[in-house]
């Protein structure tokens, strides 16, 4: 249902508030290069940090600048099962077009807490959902055997998978099928993903080179396999670059190069350190972003 390359959109924020001209201007540039979805309020959208009201805010907003041009799938995961069928309620309720939902953080729930997470959001909301899976920063890992209970829903379609395992890829591509879209969560790996089965990428990187990362994901699955493993070495330097410190931190920063957006973050999160914002610096150079 979801393919491509989908970009995890940063909340840009001015003045501690959130910058809904810059927003805009973001998701116009995102489609007029390609994109083929609008992910808001996910990690690299700073979520854990917006409150409910901002939360709904940005969601509503995403929905009507896209104005149904490509999908948006809100970003309305929470390590509170109740938490998050209420931003998913929201997220149907404000014209979404599906639901990425992270796995649970810090509580640390066992495979069969995630599976029972998981079915209470899709029995409770009928909209289309994508689990998220990303151990870094969640502490859990959701295995493929869980992902194959749940797949049995109708309306969980897809998994963004953010363990770095492409092996662990290959088993949910292999296990469900057709059932459940395998969307990279790591940029670096978009194109293994793709090779074992997946259909594109939620993406970081895309936030700075849309267009780009689009070419990279239409080129594999339309079979140019040699033109999407040049664009993904051209990639590479910014791949790296875009990590050097905690996401979405480098990202906005590069924005901010770019002129897109003040590079202003919510603590916990703070402005790059001198050494990793120069070295950033010269890869945008390098790519002939600034």
């Amino acid at each position: 249902m979801f393919t491509g390359a989908l970009i995890a959109i940063v909340t840009p924020f001015r003045n501690g508030k959130l910058d809904e001209r810059a927003f805009g201007d973001l998701i116009e540039w995102q489609i007029a290069n390609g994109t083929s979805g609008i992910v808001p309020c996910g990690t690299t959208g700073e979520s854990a940090t917006l409150t409910h009201q901002e939360h709904h805010r940005v969601v509503e907003l995403t929905v009507e600048v896209v104005n149904r041009r490509v999908p948006v799938i809100a970003g309305s995961g929470s390590n509170s099962t109740a938490e998050a069928v209420s931003l998913t309620k929201h997220a149907k309720q404000a014209g979404a077009d599906g639901a990425l939902l992270i796995t649970p953080y810090y509580n640390k729930p066992t495979q069969e807490g995630l599976y029972r997470h998981y079915k209470a959001i899709a029995e409770a909301v009928d909209l289309p959902q994508i689990l998220y899976n990303i151990p870094g920063r969640t502490g859990v890992n959701m295995v493929p055997s869980t992902v194959a209970r749940l797949c049995g829903f109708q309306n969980i379609v897809g998994i963004k998978e953010g363990s770095g395992s492409v092996q662990q890829a290959s088993e949910i591509a292999s296990t469900c099928g057709d059932r459940m879209t395998v969307l990279a969560g790591d940029d670096a790996l978009t194109l293994p993903m793709m090779a074992v089965g997946g259909k594109g990428v939620i993406s970081v990187t895309s936030n700075i080179v849309p267009s780009e990362m689009a070419q990279l994901v239409k080129a594999f699955l339309v079979g140019h396999i040699d033109e999407a493993r040049r664009i993904h070495f051209a990639l590479s330097p910014l791949f790296t670059a875009l990590f050097y410190e905690t996401n979405p931190i480098p990202v906005k920063t590069a924005l901010g190069m770019m002129g897109k957006i003040d590079p202003e973050l919510r603590l916990p999160l703070c402005a790059m350190a001198t050494e990793t914002k120069s070295q950033l610096a010269r890869a945008l150079k390098d790519a002939g972003l600034v």
